[in-house]
């Protein structure tokens, strides 16, 4: 009888400790709209997509209802907008982004969601304009490497290919072990006509990524 009282006692536990874990959290702690945007990430990056959703959506309802009863703050339209943006929802970002800048219009977080929206977006100016904004006030800030990331993504896309060599650049500098930002500089040192530099690039993105058939590509093109 003792051994059985055990192991209901432990079937118990562990029924709250999943409850724990999912979204909502418990009736008596449910988790704050930050814990299931966290999750919901930790969700994504184990390509689990479909909990991942229930947790974005899940802060998404929590922000809402701290937004209608007056009790929002900066995390709020942070964590609103994050999650927006991690569902390609980009005119939402947009709406709440603003709303959110209105009542904190330092807020860095929000300023730099706005860009990336706004790139996805294709409206690369506006884009450019908040990711400036962004690096301008926080050069070494949590999110700089992005920022300037997408600034080079939208001189590129632009034909500013200079402007995007630069930009690139100072990404590398946060982020030096990201394959794709690298093949980028290459490419616009390439459209600049420079071609030995680009090569540099390309080779670089290579020793990171040996199976990178562009950058190859890119190796061969200009050495010929």
């Amino acid at each position: 009888m003792r051994r059985l009282w055990g192991i209901m006692v432990y079937i118990l536990l562990l029924s709250f400790e999943i409850a724990a874990q999912a979204p909502g959290g418990t009736g008596t702690q449910p988790l704050t709209a930050m814990q299931n945007y966290r999750r919901g990430r930790d969700s994504e990056a184990q390509n689990r997509m479909s909990e991942a959703n229930t947790y974005y959506n899940e802060a998404i309802r929590i922000c809402q209802a701290e937004v209608s009863r007056n009790a929002a703050t900066r995390d709020t339209y942070a964590v609103i907008t994050w999650s927006l943006q991690r569902q390609n929802k980009y005119t939402e970002v947009i709406i709440w982004g603003e709303r959110g800048l209105r009542l904190f219009p330092d807020d860095y977080r929000i300023i730099e969601t706005m860009g990336e929206a706004y790139f996805y977006l294709r409206n690369y100016e506006r884009s450019l304009s908040f990711m400036q904004r962004y690096t301008n006030a926080l050069p070494e800030g949590e999110r700089a490497s992005v920022a300037y990331f997408f600034i080079g993504e939208i001189f590129r896309l632009t034909q500013r290919y200079r402007h995007a060599d630069i930009a690139y650049t100072t990404a590398l500098r946060f982020e030096p072990g990201i394959a794709l930002w690298w093949f980028r500089l290459a490419s616009v040192r390439e459209q600049a006509g420079e071609h030995r530099p680009a090569i540099d690039a390309y080779q670089q993105a290579v020793r990171l990524n040996p199976n990178y058939r562009e950058a190859i590509d890119g190796i061969n093109r200009l050495q010929q």
